[in-house]
C-alpha cells in the first residue's frame, strides 16, 4: 500500500524533525546552565551535562518496550551455575593473593527518606548502634586482618550523600581499610510536558535540590571511570570489583566466587558475574536473567510489554532474580567505557515534585550492562546473600535474635529450626525509624515466628515472644499495648488493650 508507506515515511521524517528540535532546545538550555558555573565547577558540570545529553539523545530514539518478547529465552543450563558447585571447588592456599586483586564497591547514593530519616541511608543504625557503613567497614577490616591483605572499600556517593558521608569517614581513619569515594553524576530533571530542564542554574542547594537527581546505579561505569579512581586501582594491580547495594546486609565478600573468577576451571575468565537467587512470591517484580540474542540479558519488569507482565512474574518460568551483587573485571569496564560500548536500557522514572510539577528522570541500572561484557555468568546463590533493608519491617528482622552478628556479618541464628525468614508486615504507624523504635521497648524474640502483621497504634513491652502466625490489629482510635513478657503463639489480637503506668 503505497500511500500508507508514504505517510509512514512522512510521519517518521516529521518525528525526526521534532527530535532534532528537542535536542537543539535541550542543548541551548544546558549551555545556559553551564554558563552559571563557577570556574571550579565547570569541568565536572560539563562532564555531567555531556553524559546527560547522550542519555537524552538515546531517550528520544527509543520507542515502546525495549525487549521483543518473542526473542526472550531461558538461559542455557551452564550460563547460571549453582553456588554449591562453585563452593565445592574449595579454596587455594594463596587466597590472600587472590583477595589482593579485589576492590569492594558499595552503592551509597540513596537517602533514608523512605524510612523517615534525614541524610544518607547508610548512616541508619541497624544493629547494636552499628550503621550499614559501620558493618561494611567491619567486614572488610576483618578480611584484611585475617588474611593480611589490602582490600579497599570504594563508596559511590551522590550529591545527596557525599558531604554527610565524608564527615563520618573520619571515624574510620585508624581502621585497616583504605576508603575511597567518588560521586555519581548529577543530571537535570526534565519537565514531563516540555522535556526541558527545570533548573535555571547549576546550584543544587535549597530550593534547587529538586531540579537535580543521581541517574541510577548504572551510572557507576562512567563516573568511576571519569573520577580517575578506576585507572588508579588498575595501576595498583586490582582486577575485580564486587559491587552491591549498601543496604543489602547479605552482600559480603565471598571467597569461593572470587576464586572462581580469578582461577576459572576452563581457564577463561568471566568479565561479569551476577549473583541471582530463587524467586519467592515476594520477589515477583525483581529483574530476571534471560537469554536474548545469544547473550545473557537482565530484563526488568518496566521493559516487559503489558500483555506479558503476568508471564514475567510467574515463578515457574523465570525462577530467579537479580540480587544486584555483581563481580566485574576492572579492565573490561575500562575497555568498554573507552569505546563508549556499555549499553543499558533507559529507565524513565516519573516524579511529582512538592509543588505538583510532573517531571521525569532518566536512569540506568548497573546490572543491565551484563550484555555488553564478554563471557558473563550468573551464579545462583543462597537467599542469605540477599538481605536488603528497605523498610522498618526488614529492620525488625535484622535487629532480632533471628540473626547473630560476627565481625560485621549477619548470619541466621543456629537456633532457628528452618532456614526461611519470617514474613513481617508492620503498618504505617511503624514506617519511620523513630516511630518504630518508640513502639518496641525491646525487640521481641522471633526465633519461632512464621508471620507477623501489625496494624494501627500498637506498642510492645520488654521481652515479648512471638511464635507461629501473629496478627495484631488496633482499629482506628484504639490502642493495643502488648504487655512485657507476653508470649503470643498463633494469635490474633484485636480491639483495645491499654497498659498504663500506675
Amino acid at each position: 500500500d503505497f500511500s500508507k508507506a508514504m505517510s509512514q515515511a512522512g510521519s517518521s521524517q516529521f518525528q525526526e524533525v521534532i527530535r532534532q528540535e528537542l535536542e537543539y532546545s535541550m542543548k541551548v538550555e544546558l549551555d545556559k546552565i553551564l554558563a552559571t558555573a563557577h570556574s571550579n565547577e565547570i569541568e565536572h558540570t560539563k562532564k555531567d551535562l555531556e553524559g546527560f545529553k547522550k542519555l537524552f539523545h538515546r531517550f528520544l530514539q527509543e520507542k515502546g518496550p525495549s525487549v521483543d518478547w518473542g526473542k526472550i529465552q531461558r538461559p542455557p543450563e551452564d550460563s547460571i551455575q549453582p553456588y554449591e558447585k562453585i563452593k565445592a571447588r574449595g579454596l587455594p592456599d594463596n587466597i590472600a593473593s587472590v583477595l589482593n586483586k579485589l576492590v569492594v564497591v558499595k552503592l551509597n547514593g540513596g537517602l533514608g527518606t523512605s524510612m523517615g530519616c534525614k541524610g544518607p541511608k547508610s548512616l541508619i543504625g541497624v544493629r547494636n548502634e552499628n550503621t550499614f557503613l559501620d558493618l561494611t567497614v567491619q567486614q572488610i577490616e576483618h578480611l584484611n586482618k585475617s588474611y593480611n591483605t589490602d582490600v579497599p572499600l570504594v563508596l559511590m556517593n551522590s550529591f545527596n550523600t557525599d558531604d554527610d558521608t565524608k564527615k563520618i569517614l573520619q571515624k574510620y581513619s585508624h581502621s585497616r581499610v583504605k576508603i575511597y569515594t567518588f560521586n555519581q553524576s548529577r543530571y537535570p530533571r526534565i519537565n514531563k510536558e516540555t522535556l526541558l530542564p527545570i533548573a535555571k542554574d547549576v546550584s543544587y542547594s535549597g530550593e534547587n535540590t529538586e531540579c537535580w537527581y543521581p541517574p541510577g546505579h548504572g551510572d557507576i561505569y562512567a563516573s568511576f571511570y571519569n573520577s580517575g579512581l578506576l585507572d588508579n586501582l588498575i595501576a595498583e594491580g586490582k582486577e575485580y570489583i564486587f559491587v552491591s547495594n549498601i543496604d543489602n546486609l547479605g552482600a559480603t565478600v565471598d571467597l569461593y566466587i572470587l576464586n572462581h573468577l580469578m582461577n576459572p576451571p576452563n581457564g577463561k575468565r568471566c568479565e561479569f558475574v551476577m549473583e541471582v537467587t530463587n524467586k519467592t512470591r515476594a520477589d515477583v517484580k525483581g529483574g530476571t536473567l534471560t537469554q536474548y540474542e545469544n547473550k545473557l540479558r537482565l530484563v526488568e519488569i518496566a521493559q516487559v510489554p503489558k500483555a506479558h507482565v503476568d508471564e514475567f512474574k510467574s515463578v515457574s518460568k523465570f525462577k530467579i532474580f537479580n540480587t544486584n551483587n555483581l563481580w566485574i573485571a576492572l579492565s573490561a569496564i575500562k575497555r568498554l567505557q573507552e569505546k563508549n560500548a556499555i549499553d543499558m536500557e533507559i529507565i524513565v522514572n516519573p516524579k511529582t515534585l512538592d509543588g505538583g510539577l510532573n517531571v521525569i528522570q532518566l536512569e540506568t541500572a548497573v546490572g543491565a550492562a551484563i550484555k555488553s561484557f564478554e563471557n558473563s555468568l550468573g551464579i545462583n546463590v543462597p537467599r542469605s546473600r540477599f538481605l536488603p533493608v528497605k523498610t522498618t519491617s526488614d529492620l525488625l528482622l535484622v535487629m532480632s535474635n533471628l540473626y547473630s552478628l560476627n565481625a560485621g556479618s549477619l548470619t541466621m541464628s543456629e537456633k532457628r529450626e528452618f532456614p526461611t525468614v519470617p514474613l513481617v508486615k508492620l503498618g504505617s504507624s511503624f514506617t519511620k525509624v523513630q516511630d518504630y523504635l518508640r513502639r518496641f521497648e525491646s525487640i521481641p524474640d522471633m526465633l519461632e515466628l512464621d508471620h507477623l502483621t501489625v496494624s494501627g497504634d500498637v506498642t510492645f513491652g520488654k521481652n515479648v515472644s512471638l511464635k507461629g502466625t501473629v496478627i495484631i490489629i488496633a482499629n482506628h482510635g484504639d490502642r493495643i499495648d502488648i504487655p512485657a513478657g507476653a508470649l503470643l503463639e498463633n494469635k490474633i489480637v484485636s480491639g483495645n488493650l491499654r497498659i498504663l503506668d500506675h
